[in-house]
């Protein structure tokens, strides 16, 4: 990724789907909001379901309604996928509906040149879909064997809070997420913003 002061708005598309996990979604969410409100016209954050029906996040503790579905959304510049627990990832790999809907839209924005932004499980659940091949990528400690079992292609990473390939982003469980979307903003517009946002969520990062 370059810096891109001169560059129009980017649009950062965000998946949900049912039993997402909240902080893997609105963590990273809200650092892109926040830059949007210190620098204005920066991005254009909205999510993107399968269709635009509620879907319940992690233990069903509240819905979701998303902006858009895949069909209707704006072309996106970068999506982030959220992980979920992990039962529900290894469910969802086997979800022929989910894999044929979804995430074939991810897999084919990725063929048009889409950066994909993975946090926590997020990286799991797009095993079936070929994006991860020959990539070095990382997820959740806790399925970090899995990853690896499911793509032999991939070089997985341990003991890094994310991984930075360039087309793909992926990071280490929950919280690594909001440290990956401060890097992405950082390598955007520089180490200013980041600071700022950093300030105003009075977050310690893990570095």
């Amino acid at each position: 990724m370059k810096q891109v002061q001169n560059a129009e708005m980017l649009n950062i598309a965000f998946l949900v789907y049912d039993q997402v996990e909240m902080l893997d979604l609105n963590g990273p969410l809200d650092v892109f909001v926040k830059a949007n409100v210190i620098r204005p016209g920066s991005y254009n954050n909205y999510t993107v379901g399968k269709t635009r029906d509620a879907v319940c996040a992690e233990a069903n503790t509240m819905t979701i309604i998303p902006v858009y579905d895949i069909y209707t959304c704006p072309e996106p510049d970068m999506i982030v996928v959220p992980g979920a627990n992990p039962e529900q990832i290894m469910e969802l790999l086997q979800n022929e509906e989910f894999q044929g809907t979804a995430l074939q839209w991810v897999k084919d924005q990725f063929r048009k040149g889409t950066e994909i932004f993975t946090v926590c499980t997020g990286s799991m659940l797009l095993s079936n879909t070929g994006i991860l091949a020959n990539y070095d990528i990382t997820t959740h400690s806790m399925l970090l064997d899995a990853l690896e079992q499911y793509n032999p292609e991939s070089n997985v990473k341990r003991g890094v809070r994310y991984v930075d390939q360039g087309k793909l982003i992926t990071t280490a469980g929950i919280t690594a997420g909001i440290d990956a979307a401060l890097y992405v903003i950082g390598k955007h517009y520089g180490q200013e913003i980041v600071e700022t946002i950093v300030e105003l969520f009075e977050y310690q990062q893990k570095r």
